[in-house]
């Protein structure tokens, strides 16, 4: 992958949210900014356009001039800070944005002769805050448009996208969901707690705050809870997933991501077979229990027997 700096705009009055904070608004636990920052961690230079704040990994602050001056005054700021040949712009209210859609705009950005690529929504519009930019195009573009209009300072983005020859990427309904008013936050927080999302959405989550950058099977991890909690009881599925993280992390101390998923997937087999046998013991007595009883119910009484008492 072609090496790429990120903008993310993060500014704004946030009106239809009553002013809040809507990069800090929280998604799933986390705030929209760090959805957006965890998305595109593979950037040289991170620029966000906007107040400072505590962020999930380092970035580049700058704000657009005037303050309050609209997307393309803080494009226009962004941009002076990066020096890679693409960029990638992002606003800061994307809480479904993904690795995936990151990986296809700086590739299709990269087709000869093209200035870039955005996504568009399901209604087919364009999102040019959700989009990869060859630098030098669109810093020629940007210098051309402040001198005719004297500023960027309160020009819609359209001006720049309509110069501009871009690949157009249908992303799914998700990567360009932007969060513009407090529906569209509950809808998200509502959408991430949707059965066949929530439990990636919160691994994610917790990796993040405990900033861990490790990929597990989470299959083996559920799978071992599991048969902890039937083969040996309950409260041990939590204690026994706690204790392959505890030595996973010390067989894999100083080791890389890769050694570290492998290091949990073998403490975790080796736990599993252990819970396995318990089972296979407690299984075992419980047979032998039945055949006893069994046995005892039908052997005839040594006392009566051949006596032809009833």
């Amino acid at each position: 992958m072609t090496a790429y700096d990120v903008i993310v705009l993060a500014g704004g009055a946030a009106k239809r949210l009553g002013g809040a904070d809507k990069p800090g608004v929280r998604v799933g636990g986390r705030a929209l900014l760090d959805r957006v920052l965890a998305a595109c961690d593979g950037a040289v230079l991170t620029v966000v356009v906007g107040g400072r704040r505590a962020t999930v990994r380092p970035v580049l602050w700058t704000r657009e001039v005037p303050e309050g001056g609209g997307p393309l005054a803080a494009l226009g700021a962004g941009l002076r800070l990066t020096t890679a040949e693409r960029v990638l712009v992002l606003s800061a209210d994307l809480p479904f944005l993904g690795p995936g859609t990151v990986d296809a705009l700086l590739a299709a950005a990269g087709q000869h002769g093209r200035d870039g690529a955005l996504c568009t929504d399901p209604d087919g519009r364009d999102q040019p805050l959700v989009a990869a930019y060859r630098a030098e195009p669109l810093r020629r573009e940007l210098a051309l448009i402040a001198t005719e209009y004297g500023s960027l300072a309160g020009l819609p983005l359209r001006l720049l996208t309509a110069e501009l020859d871009l690949t157009r990427i249908d992303a799914g309904p998700d990567a360009a969901f932007d969060c513009d008013t407090w529906d569209d936050i509950a809808a998200a927080r509502a959408r991430i707690r949707e059965h066949g999302a929530v439990l990636d959405e919160w691994i994610t989550s917790v990796k993040n705050e405990l900033g861990i950058e490790l990929d597990v099977d989470t299959g083996v991890l559920l799978d071992l809870a599991r048969d902890a909690a039937h083969g040996v009881a309950r409260p041990a599925a939590p204690l026994t997933t706690f204790l392959v993280g505890y030595a996973a992390a010390r067989a894999s101390a100083g080791a890389g991501p890769d050694e570290a998923a492998a290091a949990v997937a073998e403490a975790a087999r080796k736990a599993t077979a252990l819970a396995l046998r318990w089972q296979a013991e407690a299984n075992a007595e419980t047979n032998a229990g039945a055949s006893s009883e069994t046995d005892a119910e039908t052997k005839p009484d040594p006392g009566r027997e051949g006596t032809g008492a009833p």
